[in-house]
């Protein structure tokens, strides 16, 4: 393994990562204090954990039950702009909540609801429901539509929530049902839809929805999905993943991605200058292939960053617009360094991923996803490792390998 450069950041006893590429855990206040979540394997309970800048626990609350999808992302746990207050999930996949605590007093406030990370210009906090992303069988490849928080044909009931916390309050903000009106593709997956329930009952029909909320870092806009992301074969659905992108009022909304009905594509993020997102899309020269794609907010300027195509988590260094890392989900994994001018890898670290030759399907702490992440000043990049029993972070100085 290349980790005689990597620092490793291990919680003692605690299969710890941090939350998602798309989300710097390092605090906004530049006192180097990492936010990451742990767990506990014996007891199969979380926390979310503070680290000082020499990888001391200084910190540690929430405590609660895993789901797999915390071997994912952990508690989605993330720092208000000021430092002030911590987000993070706590409740359960079907019933869930999120907690905002003040770190000065420890005092908390919890809501019905879910996030995928807190915006990075404060709240309030626009998220879907990501347990409906799990009962469609994003990791056990099971359709469960009784786990879901809401009944997936009830699309009136769910889609992208808005939460605030001075005072607390809920709202729903866009439904599926409205999203699925006043889609481009409507009339096409209207047909979809009706072919679903002539084989599977009225009752019945996509297994539509609203997930992976993702803000540019000045939040001023987000993207988000619609579609089912995540088909259970059986159930005869063509993928839809549709990426949208939206001003924080939801007043300006784009299509700016279609990875739909065979469209290659995923894991679609914002890059520095928040006015072009990034991701996996078809190549612009060959729309059967994959490539890493950018694109404006409004749809607009969609070309090709560069031919990698391993459908990894992509960030470009907030300081260095040339620079760009992902990852690779191989035994051992990759990080790599790609320099956007040529086209080339500047470096490739290989990564400890798993335990064992063979990695198990689905979320579960016997594997991990690199995440990548730079550090707001860009000297430094995050990502997940497992090394052995315990998951944990590994840190490495750009100039110490490029």
């Amino acid at each position: 393994m290349d980790t005689d450069k990597v620092t490793f950041v291990p919680i003692e006893n605690r299969w710890s990562l941090h939350a998602y590429y798309t989300i710097c855990p390092w605090a906004p206040d530049g006192s180097g204090r990492l936010l990451l979540a742990g767990a506990n394997l014996e007891s199969k309970s979380g926390m979310v954990y503070i680290l000082d800048s020499a990888g001391r626990v200084i910190d540690q609350f929430g405590e609660g039950k895993l789901s797999a999808a915390f071997y994912h992302t952990g508690y989605w746990q993330t720092w208000s702009p000021d430092a002030r207050f911590v987000y993070y999930q706590s409740g359960t996949p079907q019933n869930p909540r999120i907690t905002r605590r003040e770190l000065s007093s420890g005092q908390e406030i919890t809501l019905e609801g879910d996030m995928e990370g807190a915006p990075p210009s404060g709240e309030p906090i626009l998220s879907g429901l990501m347990g409906m992303l799990y009962a469609a069988g994003y990791s056990s490849g099971k359709y469960e539509p009784e786990l879901a928080p809401a009944p997936f044909q009830a699309r009136d009931q769910h889609g992208l929530f808005e939460y605030t916390f001075d005072p607390p309050a809920k709202r729903l903000r866009i439904s599926v049902a409205e999203m699925l009106e006043r889609h481009p593709d409507r009339d096409r997956l209207h047909q979809a839809d009706r072919e679903v329930r002539e084989r599977l009952g009225a009752a019945d029909g996509l297994t539509l929805m609203i997930y992976c909320a993702r803000w540019a870092p000045d939040g001023k806009r987000f993207l988000f999905y619609f579609g089912n992301h995540n088909v259970v074969k059986s159930r005869g659905e063509p993928k839809l993943s549709y990426v949208f992108s939206s001003d924080r009022e939801l007043s300006e909304t784009h299509l700016v991605a279609d990875l739909s009905f065979g469209k290659p594509g995923v894991h679609w993020g914002w890059q520095p200058d928040g006015e072009h997102l990034m991701g996996y899309g078809p190549d612009p020269e060959d729309a059967t292939q994959m490539a890493l794609v950018s694109v404006r907010y409004d749809g607009t300027d969609y070309r090709r960053l560069s031919r990698h195509h391993s459908g990894g988590h992509p960030n470009i260094s907030p300081t260095d617009p040339n620079l760009l890392a992902t990852d690779t989900s191989s035994i051992p994994g990759l990080v790599e360094f790609i320099d956007l001018r040529t086209d080339q890898h500047r470096k490739v670290l290989r990564i400890p991923r798993v335990n064992g030759d063979v990695e198990p399907s689905g979320r579960n702490p016997f594997r991990v996803c690199h995440h990548p992440v730079f550090s707001r000043d860009g000297r430094f990049l995050l990502f997940n490792t497992l090394p052995g029993r315990y998951a944990m972070p590994g840190v490495v100085r750009l100039e110490d390998v490029l």
